[in-house]
């Protein structure tokens, strides 16, 4: 695994540059090269074809290709002749010229946000400029013992949200310590190693930016390899010294006359307790598998599991396999299990839209670590044209518009249109199956669920011989297999479920208790919200990494990008409790209320907020406490700092208790 940290000096001959330059994404390399020379006149209209950020290479042809690629060889020709010296990040207007063009302009308030993004490898401008100890010294706060920075912060979850959490305060040199109830990193990554588990979104943009791999093998890449980035970025940064593993976090409560948390643990050694003045949560949303409410799930007499639990002690080859869901995991190992199964029944309660994605299984061309590796700013900018929708683009198609009108078909011209796009990439597959067409060709409005990308294998595996989709509600589940309302009895030898995770149920399964012994979960009464998706009134110096309301869907980008923007947040509470001597931050009520309205109203002029298909991304009590409903940059915006007129905030005692 290669974290590049550095750029190489290019000194392959002209021949071999021209190879590599053959596996580049030619939208990134035509930005690259404009940067790269500073001749902007070659960005050219003719080149930025409509929706190219949506295409495989722009949905340019083979002689634009062409074009660009001899334009960045003799660009890159004069940077090899001058030494390979790479040239200084982008001035704004060299900024505003090349963004505006990718995305039609109109990018001056992405400035500052694509300055962050647009550096050389190994760069981190959201590293904190502070250390604890120069902030605790200045402020005059007194050492505690075993916290010699003033702060300390406890961490539960070694997954990518605290990972990082741990990263930052260690670069800020905040005292931390981790507690991750699994024998190791990962989070969700460790915990779902089901066939065909993979990600959904580019490997190349699923990364700490400061940390991004040259050398991913996939383009989609599959679990392990995820996983083995995670143990690799917590080795290389010495992470692992700070986790305690194996330790479940029981209960965690807020102690007023000591303004610290107290936190009830469960591992190795038993029960003990800890304290910590700052608590983050990074257990996420979906990290708890949901088990659907069937009458008789108990009496199934083969084996039976969660895909997130896969029991790889079971086998299936010559079985009759049955799997309830058809969700994003279901949809991944589906077609693993059809490989084996003797039979495979597939029980569906509402079909996903499929979004194309012809390289969804594909390797990524050894060239592309070259092209990391080597050319300045190329990594940067490939990140921005993956990263772009999630800026402007793909929300749009989301909105409902009331004058359209919205209906269960679509909620807006645009997503209309969306909807005759995708029907068309199944219809297409299903041209010889017409048939199979009314059961897996969804009647609620793109992105009311979540979108998939599909790469035909889903459909190919629903039309193979001793593959069975059953859309019939279920009625029960019996020693011998699945009863459906129809009163068909569906035998099968081994039951999984692929029914996804008790996603509104955030900290469970934890107690944690605030000023005046309030109980979160009794607060929250099964409808989570926090400030930002952050902080709760009530419950001071406690923070939710992928917390309420911060789940993308759709949009683009990346959850890392979400996780990165609430550690930022994070890091500047830390700061202002170090440098104003503070004992808390309690956000005020008020403010916490007036931000979930204005969330809420947005929600429901979202696909998933409008339509009344069930979905994951609603709770319970009807509201959607999951998506965040407006465009990455805005959760950017209002992270980059905290604003101490938010939060009700005591000054610390002058004591070392």
């Amino acid at each position: 695994m290669s974290f590049h940290a550095s750029l190489r000096p290019i000194t392959v001959d002209d021949d071999a540059l021209r190879a590599h330059l053959e596996s580049a994404e030619v939208p990134a390399l035509l930005m690259t090269v404009a940067h790269l020379s500073g001749d902007l006149s070659v960005l050219r209209e003719d080149l930025r074809t409509a929706g190219w950020l949506f295409a495989p290479q722009g949905g340019l042809s083979a002689e634009q290709q062409a074009a660009v690629r001899e334009a960045a060889f003799r660009a890159l020709v004069r940077y090899r002749q001058a030494g390979s010296v790479p040239p200084p990040p982008p001035d704004r207007e060299t900024l505003r010229r090349i963004s505006g063009w990718a995305m039609g302009g109109g990018t001056e308030d992405l400035l500052p946000l694509l300055a962050e993004e647009i550096v050389l490898p190994g760069e981190d401008p959201r590293a904190p400029g502070w250390r604890a100890q120069d902030l605790t010294a200045r402020a005059g706060t007194p050492r505690r013992s075993g916290a010699p920075d003033g702060v300390r912060v406890s961490v539960i979850g070694a997954g990518m949200s605290g990972l990082l959490a741990g990263y930052r305060l260690g670069q800020a040199g905040v005292p931390f310590t981790i507690y991750e109830k699994n024998a190791d990193v990962g989070g969700t990554w460790l915990e779902n190693q089901y066939p065909g588990c993979r990600v959904d979104v580019p490997s190349h943009l699923y990364s700490y930016p400061f940390a991004n791999r040259s050398d991913w093998p996939d383009y989609f890449c599959t679990q392990d390899q995820l996983l083995q980035y995670f143990q690799e970025f917590a080795k290389v940064h010495g992470l692992y010294e700070h986790i305690r593993f194996d330790t479940e976090v029981g209960a965690a409560h807020w102690d007023e006359e000591r303004s610290s948390w107290e936190l009830r643990l469960r591992g190795p050694d038993g029960a003990r307790t800890v304290r910590s003045e700052v608590l983050v949560s990074a257990v996420g949303q979906l990290n708890r598998p949901r088990l659907p409410d069937i009458p008789g799930r108990e009496r199934f007499s083969g084996p039976a599991f969660h895909s997130a639990r896969w029991d790889h002690g079971v086998a299936l080859a010559g079985r009759r396999v049955a799997v309830v869901g058809t969700g994003a995991s279901a949809y991944q190992f589906i077609p693993e299990v059809a490989r084996t199964a003797g039979e495979l029944t597939v029980f569906q309660r509402t079909p996903p839209w499929l979004r194309p994605t012809p390289h969804y299984h594909d390797a990524v061309p050894r060239s592309t670590a070259w092209l990391y590796e080597h050319i300045p700013y190329y990594a940067a900018w490939h990140r921005f044209w993956l990263f772009a929708p999630g800026l402007r683009g793909v929300l749009e198609g989301w909105v409902v518009d009331r004058d359209y009108p919205p209906t269960e078909r679509a909620v807006s011209g645009t997503n209309d249109a969306l909807r005759a796009t995708l029907t068309r990439h199944m219809e297409a597959q299903l041209s010889d199956a017409p048939e199979l067409l009314p059961k897996v060709l969804p009647d609620y409005p793109v992105g009311a669920k979540r979108v998939l990308r599909d790469n035909g294998i889903w459909l190919r595996t629903l039309r193979r011989d001793h593959v069975s989709l059953i859309t019939e509600d279920i009625s029960e589940i019996t020693e011998k297999g699945v009863r459906t309302a129809d009163g068909a009895l569906h035998e099968a030898d081994v039951l999984i479920y692929g029914t996804g995770f008790t996603a509104s149920s955030f900290l469970a399964p934890m107690r944690i208790t605030g000023i005046g012994g309030i109980d979160l979960h009794a607060l929250w009464d099964g409808d989570a919200r926090a400030y930002l998706g952050l902080t709760v009134p009530g419950f001071p110096n406690l923070f939710c990494l992928y917390g309420p309301n911060t789940n993308l869907s759709g949009q683009g980008g990346s959850i890392f990008y979400f996780s990165e923007c609430g550690v930022t947040y994070l890091l500047d509470a830390v700061r202002l409790l170090l440098e104003t001597g503070r004992r808390s931050l309690n956000v005020k009520k008020d403010v916490h209320d007036a931000y979930n309205a204005w969330v809420d109203r947005a929600n429901t002029e979202r696909a998933w907020g409008w339509s009344g298909v069930s979905s994951w991304f609603t709770n319970d009590k009807g509201r959607t406490a999951q998506n965040w409903p407006f465009t990455a940059q805005e959760y950017w915006r209002r992270t980059r700092r905290v604003d101490p007129s938010d939060y009700e905030a005591p000054t610390r005692r002058q004591d070392s208790h």
